[in-house]
Formats: structure tokens, C-alpha cells, sequence
């Protein structure tokens, strides 16, 4: 079963992420982003790979996505800060 608190609770309070260019801002915009792109449409994230950034602690996770809303494989770009996500840009 999909757990929303436990997902926004993986970002830091500032977080970022950004979508194909649509921004979300702090944990309430993470919040909005699950809600209506993430677990609100049942999505499941298959790890296809992942490799370091260009920064450190950074990432980048390439992901099979399914369920009912974005079907598809892309990268997904990670910056953590103290064990959290501090920004995430899908692309």
C-alpha cells in the first residue's frame, strides 16, 4: 500500500523538484506533486539503473515508470542532503 506521508517525509522542508519544467516548492509542493503525478495515479517506479552526478551527493536514476498516468523510461536527477531528497528534476 502507498504511504504519501512516508514519501513527502523523504524530502528535505526546502525541496525542489521539478517535472518536465512544472516546479513544486517545500514539502506541500511535493505533496501536491504525489498527489496528482505519483502515488494519486497508482504509479510504480521499476530501477532500471542509476549512476553518481556531477555533484556530490547527487544522482541519477534511470526508472521504468507504470500505473495511470506517465508510462515510460527516463532519468530522474537526485541531490540528497542529510540522508534526504533536496531537489529532484525529472526529465
Amino acid at each position: 500500500m502507498a504511504d504519501s506521508d512516508a514519501f513527502v517525509a523523504s524530502f528535505t522542508d526546502d525541496a525542489y523538484l521539478n517535472d518536465w519544467g512544472r516546479e513544486f516548492h517545500g514539502r506541500d509542493g511535493v505533496r501536491s506533486w504525489d498527489r496528482t503525478d505519483n502515488i494519486g495515479v497508482q504509479s510504480h517506479f521499476e530501477l532500471v539503473g542509476i549512476e553518481p552526478g556531477t555533484d556530490p551527493d547527487s544522482y541519477v536514476a534511470t526508472l521504468k515508470v507504470s500505473g495511470n498516468g506517465f508510462n515510460g523510461t527516463g532519468p530522474m536527477a537526485f541531490r540528497l542532503r542529510d540522508g534526504l531528497i533536496a531537489s529532484l528534476r525529472i526529465s
